[in-house]
Order: structure tokens, then C-alpha cells, then sequence
């Protein structure tokens, strides 16, 4: 089969998961589609992604297993700790403020950076006047962030990110170990509302005093990633921050020019201009 006829069935494919399911990733970079499609298409068991459209036309249960190569669920805990200890020592000064806050982490996988500004929040005294967005794409991703389960293999790495942050405390004190699997503390959830929602074709979501959304813009063409920086610019209230990932900005955004660079080296943005 000829590139330019796979390209047409990967773009029929993409058609018929959005019209079929209101899953929107048409926008999104190509060259990275292909790969996570072609791994599904083998995976999966299909002769061709023509074969791969009519089972997810026709078979509800494929959707889910589909969106698990589509969707990035590969993140840590205090990821770029630099980013967190910001986070801590700039941002949270000016959160102090509020009464109340609303905290939104969008694309939020299977929830290793939900849990780290929860305890973060927690360790700044801050976690009992905020409520929590989690949000993604992904029901499962979204399910086995509700559960707060991680394999203890990870949790190393994970208790040097908190460290390397400037954790206030043990990142064990959050967490018991059985069978192989850390648990993490139900009371971390208890101002966190978990929720389905698309950067691609949904609206806004809340008046937010922090979004953060890391490593998961670099997936999205140029007219999807100006759309999602658009969505965050009119969730944020004035003076919110906007926390990105290392290889994203905001720089060839329309919507640019209602953005502060509030720390440069770590993507953090603050809402400025109405």
C-alpha cells in the first residue's frame, strides 16, 4: 500500500472518530498520529487502518483500547521538579491571597501531576480552600487517576522529584505500600473533581486561579494548540497562571498578547490583559 493512500484512510479513520465518537484529533501533528496509529493498527490486529475503521464504527469496545495509543498516559510525579519548586516559592505567594481557588490540570494522564499539587498544596497549607479540576480525554486514564494507584518501582523516582522540589515532608507520609502497588491517600482526593473533557472540542471549563497543562500541547498542530491556549486564556481569571511544559510556549499564539511571561525558564505564564 502506497503512503498517500494510507494517508487518506488515516485521515477517513480520524473523520469517523470524531463524527462517531466526538473524539477530535484531526488537528492534531500527523507524523505523530501515524506512529500511535500504525502501533494500533498491528497491536490490534488489523490488515489495514480501512479494517481498523469499520471495527470502531461498529464495535463501541474498540474506542477505549484505541484511545489508549492515541492518548499519552507517560508522566511521573514532581516532574522537572524546578517547575513544582516554582510553583511553590513564586506562584503560591500569590495564590495566598485568595479566599478561595480553583486549580485545573488538564490532560491530567493517569494523575501523577494531580497528586503533586495536591500535596504540594497541602504542604503550603493551602489544599483546604481549593478544588481541584482533573480532566482528560481518557476514561481510563481518568479512572486510574481516582484510584491513586502507582507501582512501587515508580515511587523512588517519584520521592526524589518531591525532594528535589522542596517537599516539606516525606512523600511517604501520602502513601502505603501493599502488593507491590503504593496507595495513595483517599484524603488526596477530597477536593478533587475528576471529569472527561477535550481541549479539542470542548469550552471553557471553570474561572481557574492556576491551570496547568504540560506536555501535552506538543501533540497538537499550530491552529489546536492557538485554540487551547485560547480555551486557558478564558478560563483563567486575571492574574492566573499558566504552567506548560518544557518545549511549549506561547509564542506563536494569537492570544499571546494576554500572557506575562511570570517565569520564563519554567513555562509559567500569568493571565494579564482582558
Amino acid at each position: 500500500m502506497t503512503d498517500k493512500l494510507e494517508d487518506i484512510e488515516i485521515r477517513l479513520l480520524l473523520e469517523a472518530l470524531f463524527s462517531r465518537y466526538h473524539y477530535d484529533f484531526r488537528r492534531y501533528a500527523m507524523a505523530s498520529i501515524k506512529r500511535r496509529l500504525q502501533l494500533a493498527r498491528d497491536d490490534l490486529g488489523f490488515e489495514t487502518y480501512s479494517a481498523l475503521q469499520a471495527a470502531l464504527l461498529h464495535d463501541p469496545a474498540v474506542l477505549p483500547r484505541l484511545l489508549g495509543y492515541l492518548t499519552v498516559q507517560v508522566s511521573e510525579m514532581f516532574r522537572d521538579p524546578s517547575y513544582f519548586r516554582a510553583i511553590r516559592e513564586q506562584v503560591i505567594p500569590h495564590l495566598r491571597t485568595y479566599p478561595s481557588l480553583r486549580v485545573w490540570v488538564a490532560g491530567c494522564s493517569e494523575g501523577e501531576e494531580l497528586y503533586s499539587l495536591v500535596i504540594l498544596f497541602r504542604e503550603e497549607g493551602l489544599e483546604d480552600r481549593t478544588l481541584f479540576y482533573a480532566t482528560d480525554i481518557s476514561q481510563n486514564a481518568l479512572a486510574k487517576a481516582e484510584a491513586g494507584l502507582f507501582s512501587l518501582e515508580r515511587l523512588q523516582l517519584f520521592t526524589e522529584n518531591h525532594r528535589k522540589s522542596g517537599g516539606k515532608s516525606s512523600l511517604s507520609d501520602y502513601y502505603s505500600a501493599a502488593y507491590g502497588r503504593a496507595v495513595f491517600d483517599k484524603s488526596l482526593r477530597e477536593h478533587v473533581v475528576f471529569a472527561d473533557h477535550s481541549l479539542v472540542t470542548d469550552a471553557v471549563f471553570a474561572e481557574m486561579h492556576l491551570i496547568s497543562c504540560r506536555n501535552v500541547m506538543i501533540y497538537f498542530d499550530r491552529d489546536l494548540q492557538n485554540r487551547a491556549i485560547g480555551l486557558f486564556k478564558d478560563s483563567l481569571a486575571r492574574k492566573g497562571f499558566l504552567g506548560l511544559g518544557a518545549k511549549e510556549n506561547l509564542r506563536f499564539s494569537e492570544h499571546s498578547g494576554a500572557f506575562i511571561d511570570f517565569s520564563r525558564e519554567e513555562k509559567i505564564y500569568q493571565r494579564w490583559a482582558k
